[in-house]
This record gives structure tokens, C-alpha cells and sequence, in this order.
């Protein structure tokens, strides 16, 4: 993309508050409220019920009460994380149940709530209209395990395959084959009444089966495909698990069930629309904005290495993009934990920090303190990992502060400790929750 107006001199005295800018505009684009009028259906002639789950679940939820005509009857609940409900909007009355579990590793209440998602469910007719309002998170957040499988087991599986490296498909593979309620089945359970899916999308090419393990969408994979994913990542499974999956026992509902041909799915905001807004505001300021892509994928800190590389050819004048420009991306990355041994004598800890943590480490890492260079990659649900940012912040003199500060980047990067490594600079970014998701935000600007 080019821009032909005059560059903002604001950029140059405040590249941070800048790149801050272009974050708060990618999560805008993504906001429930902005995007769900365009996709609400007629009410329907028997009841409409609103199920749902995920980090943007509450915020949907009080879409909908909104924008619902007030006359017309609405019930049902979703579920989102702990500390995500937003306020009601003022002047919207309470009509749907919205409760908190825990992500990324369910809980109990991850379990009650399902079972009592799966109850309003029963009774539905043909007349009737299920509102499934789904979003990321809810692969975690909608646990119902499958016949046969505890809470407890199931919990071990998901932590295992958070530290493993595997990416979110996989990842969700292995989760709907160990449910009651995901890959399809919550669907399933609605039959006869018809089934309409508001989504947001927080995956890499914005399949609607993987968004929150497709709990009302068709699933093309199956039990043989996350048994080889367990087994490739190594991970431990009891002997139930083994001969449910290697006999298909919990096989997950295929696209030819006749209950899937009346249901719609609608994506109401993915990635590369936030990252649109972002580019469009970015051209406003007369900057160049290139997108690179929404669906990147692979280790955080190797990804940060590759678009650093790409950062320093064009601060160089080498490069493919023309400065000053802001490069644009986003996806989900992944994070393998390190179970590095501590040196004789030195003290063991536990790193802290998520996938737009250590992309910075990378980032910072590959730009060796490279002149004209600014950049900012967070979670666009305001989360990074289990920590309490959302991102962080890389500075032309990242490396130098942090030399002054004693602080060594190989080392946090060993531990996966990018919170330890960027808070010390002061330079962790906060949002708090922001009711959406669509995944990993990265802008590096270059002067």
C-alpha cells in the first residue's frame, strides 16, 4: 500500500503512542457491537436461545440484548473468561446469562457452565432459533469432557499441548475428540431447530471448525488425526483415551448429517480486517502500510526473527518496503516451553511471558538495536499468555537499556521470560481485557 500525504510529524516525536494508536484500532475493528447488526437474523416464529462461548462471549451477548428488538422474548447464556464481561451498555437491559470460567486451562465451572448450555437445548423445535455466538477462547472455556474421560485428565491433555508447540489446529483436533459439546455436537444437540453461528475469528485462514473447536460447525477431522497428534507431541494419554480414539468411539459429526444443511455460519470479524484498519489508519498518518499476512503461524521468537530481518533491510534502504512504512501481520504463533536445567550454582525459574512476548525477544534479537526501528506486538484480547499484558514494546535501544540494566536476552529467551525481560524496561503494553479476539497484532514502524 502507498500513501501520498505528507507524513504526521507527531510519528517522529511519539513512535510508542503511535504504534498504540494501531493497535487500539485493530481491536475497534473487531468489537461485537460494531459488527453484529449486519448479521442478526429475522426473529424467528417459536424462541430464540443464545448460546455461545469464548474472550469476546460477554461482549456478544451484550450485542445482541442491544440490538435484539425489545419486544421480541430472547434467552440463553454464553460463557467467557474470568475478568472479561464488560459492563452492560447503558440503557440495555439484562436478558442473556453471561458466567466466567477459566482459560487456557478449563476448570469446573468451564464444566458446569457446558452441561448447562447443553440443557437449553433440549426441547427445541423446528420453529425455534438458536443464536450460537462463538469466539476464541471457547475451546477452553466450553469443556465438557467425553464419556469415559475426567475433568482432571482432560486438564493434563490441554496443559501438555499448551507447552508442546503444537499449533491451534492441532491443538483443537485433540480437544474435539475428547468432548461432548465441541467438533459439531452443541449443533448437534439443537437439532431440529435451526442454528445460526456469529463468529469471530481468531485462527489462521478463518475456518469456522477450528474458531473455539467448531462447537456447531462440521468436523472434517478425526479421531485417528488427533491420536497421531498426541503421539507425535508425545503426549501422555491413559489407556481409555487410547482405544476410544484408535476405535473412533468419539468420533465427532460429519458435514453429511443432514442437521447441518438449514445452519449458517457468519464471521462478523477476523484478522485481516483488523489489520486493514490498522493500515488504513497507518495511510492516513502518510505512511506506507504493507500487510504481510493474518495466517503466520510457527515459533514466536523465530517469526520475530524473520520480520526483524525484514525491518532492518528496509531501515537500510535494502529492503522490499519502502520507508517509511509500517509492516503489518498477524496469525497465532506458538511458544515451546524450554525445560532448561539451571546452570551449577544458579537459581531455576519460571519464565513468564506469551506469544507476543517472545516474538519481541526474537524481533529485538534480529534488529540489534537497528536505528529507526519501532515495533509492538500484542494479543488483540489484551491477554499475552496467563500474564496480566498484552504485549510489549521494541525500541531502537531495547538492546542498550537492557545491557545498562544487567538484563541478557539470551537468557530470558532460554526461559521463555519475555514479561521479566520487558517489564524491567518498561516496556510490557497494557489494554486490560478488550472483549474480542482476533488474535496476534504486530506493527513495526520504520523511520
Amino acid at each position: 500500500m502507498k500513501s501520498t500525504q505528507a507524513l504526521n510529524p507527531d510519528i517522529h516525536l511519539n513512535p510508542r503512542a503511535f504504534l498504540r494508536q494501531l493497535f487500539d484500532e485493530a481491536v475497534r475493528r473487531a468489537l461485537p457491537l460494531e459488527n453484529t447488526p449486519a448479521f442478526l437474523p429475522k426473529v424467528p416464529k417459536g424462541r430464540t436461545v443464545v448460546l455461545g462461548a469464548g474472550k469476546a462471549a460477554g461482549a456478544m451477548a451484550h450485542a445482541v440484548e442491544a440490538l435484539w428488538p425489545k419486544d421480541a422474548a430472547l434467552s440463553g447464556m454464553v460463557v467467557t473468561r474470568y475478568g472479561h464481561t464488560p459492563v452492560r451498555p447503558e440503557g440495555v437491559a439484562a436478558r442473556l446469562k453471561v458466567v466466567e470460567a477459566s482459560h487456557p486451562v478449563p476448570d469446573a465451572a468451564g464444566l458446569s457452565a457446558a452441561e448447562e448450555i447443553l440443557a437449553l437445548t433440549q426441547g427445541l423445535t423446528a420453529d425455534d432459533l438458536v443464536l450460537c455466538l462463538i469466539s476464541g477462547g471457547g475451546s477452553a472455556l466450553l469443556t465438557l469432557p467425553a464419556d469415559g474421560l475426567s475433568l482432571a485428565e482432560k486438564q493434563a491433555i490441554n496443559q501438555a499441548l499448551l507447552k508442546s508447540g503444537a499449533n491451534i489446529g492441532e491443538m483443537n483436533c485433540v480437544r474435539k475428540h475428547l468432548s461432548r459439546i465441541k467438533g459439531g455436537r452443541l449443533a448437534a444437540a439443537c437439532a431440529p431447530a435451526r442454528v445460526i453461528t456469529l463468529a469471530i475469528s481468531d485462527v489462521p485462514g478463518d475456518d469456522p471448525s477450528v474458531i473455539a473447536s467448531g462447537p456447531t460447525v462440521a468436523d472434517v477431522t478425526t479421531c485417528t488425526d488427533a491420536l497421531e497428534i498426541l503421539q507425535r507431541y508425545n503426549i501422555e494419554i491413559s489407556a481409555k483415551v487410547l482405544e476410544s480414539l484408535h476405535t473412533a468411539k468419539w468420533e465427532s459429526p460429519k458435514s453429511t448429517q443432514v442437521l447441518f444443511q438449514s445452519n449458517e455460519v457468519h464471521l462478523i470479524a477476523t484478522p485481516q480486517q483488523s489489520l486493514l484498519a490498522a493500515a488504513a489508519l497507518a495511510e492516513s498518518k502518510g505512511l506506507r502500510a504493507y500487510v504481510l499476512s493474518d495466517e503466520m503461524e510457527g515459533e514466536s521468537r523465530e517469526v520475530g526473527k524473520v520480520h526483524g530481518a525484514l525491518a532492518r533491510a528496509s531501515a537500510q534502504g535494502k529492503g522490499a518496503f519502502v520507508k517509511p512504512c509500517v509492516i503489518l501481520s498477524g496469525g497465532e504463533t506458538t511458544v515451546t516451553l524450554r525445560k532448561s536445567q539451571p546452570k551449577p550454582g544458579a537459581k531455576h525459574r519460571e519464565g513468564r511471558g506469551g506469544r507476543a512476548g517472545e516474538f519481541c525477544m526474537g524481533l529485538a534479537l534480529a534488529l540489534q538495536g537497528q536505528e529507526g526501528v519501532w515495533a509492538l506486538a500484542a494479543d488483540t484480547d489484551g491477554i499475552d499468555g496467563v500474564e496480566d499484558n498484552a504485549g510489549a514494546l521494541v525500541t531502537p535501544d531495547t538492546l542498550s537499556r537492557a545491557h545498562h540494566a544487567g538484563l541478557v536476552l539470551a537468557e530470558h529467551l532460554e526461559f521463555n521470560d519475555a514479561y521479566g525481560y520487558f517489564q524491567a524496561l518498561n516496556d510490557l503494553v497494557f489494554s486490560g481485557p478488550t472483549h474480542t479476539n482476533v488474535n496476534d497484532f504486530r506493527a513495526i514502524l520504520v523511520l
